[in-house]
């Protein structure tokens, strides 16, 4: 057809359908698939605006031809001389990770090696990334538990719930099962545990002690075959004798004993 950037093909039924590309900077860039030759050739073209300097990151068009990952890949080689797959864009000490025009990520440097192979995913209000055949929660990889709740085990510092700069994410409660208090300046530690509603465990001077009367809670449980399997608490800065002697000496609530039978 002799359409600039535009070159046709064959889907496996035999149907013919338009493949578009562009060439920047020595490197070949395929656009997309179309049903019309019309519809390559003008993601071509509007491949070549962008490239030339006429877009800005926050400028795409839904009527473009272009999808909006391409649109920041574009512009991310053009503006940073790397070529990225996903739609991540280098800023100097941090990068931006756009899922769409409104949803923008923001991620320390270091982690451009992760984001640029991973692609971030929205499903129900949740995000993930697929690594190694398993669904990664992005709260999990930034030290978010599952339950976890926002302004009580953990806040983003400016604001930005989409920020995941490591400076910008305090961790307030960083064990199951465990909720930090503050009463007349001081702060105790409060184990729960979930069993068609959450039983409190007891209170604690430590978060470390409230994290290992979860475990005892736990275990007593699952040993009695009551409830779930229960997600125990890892206590990575205590040797094996000074966590069995915490293990054995907390008190935690005659509830617990009750609801598993030992009296």
């Amino acid at each position: 057809m002799g359409l600039k950037g535009v070159y046709p093909a064959h889907k496996k039924d035999g149907t013919l359908y338009f493949r578009s590309s562009v060439t920047y900077k020595n490197k070949h860039i395929s656009l997309g698939s179309f049903d019309n030759g019309e519809s390559a050739t003008k993601a071509y073209y509007n491949a070549l605006d962008i490239l030339k300097g006429a877009y800005g990151i926050t400028d795409y068009d839904p009527l473009m031809l272009l999808s909006h990952d391409k649109y920041i890949t574009l512009i991310n080689f053009r503006d940073n001389d790397v070529y990225i797959k996903n739609p991540v864009y280098l800023q100097n000490t941090y990068i931006e990770y756009y899922l769409d025009s409104d949803t923008v990520f923001k991620f320390d440097i270091e982690d451009i090696f992760f984001y640029s192979s991973h692609r971030i995913q929205r499903r129900k209000g949740h995000f993930f990334v697929a690594d190694y055949g398993m669904q990664l929660n992005l709260r999990h990889r930034y030290g978010i538990k599952s339950h976890a709740v926002a302004g009580r085990d953990y806040v983003f510092i400016n604001g930005d719930e989409y920020d995941y700069r490591y400076e910008n994410i305090e961790i307030i409660n960083s064990y199951n099962g465990v909720i930090r208090q503050k009463k007349n300046n001081r702060i105790t530690y409060k184990a729960k545990i979930l069993i068609n509603g959450n039983y409190l465990i007891g209170e604690y001077e430590s978060c470390t002690e409230a994290a290992i009367a979860y475990n005892k809670a736990a275990d007593i449980l699952m040993s009695k075959g009551f409830g779930k399997k229960y997600e125990l608490n890892y206590i990575d800065d205590l040797s094996p004798s000074d966590y069995a002697r915490i293990y054995t000496g907390l008190t935690i609530s005659d509830k617990i004993y009750k609801l598993s039978g030992i009296h």
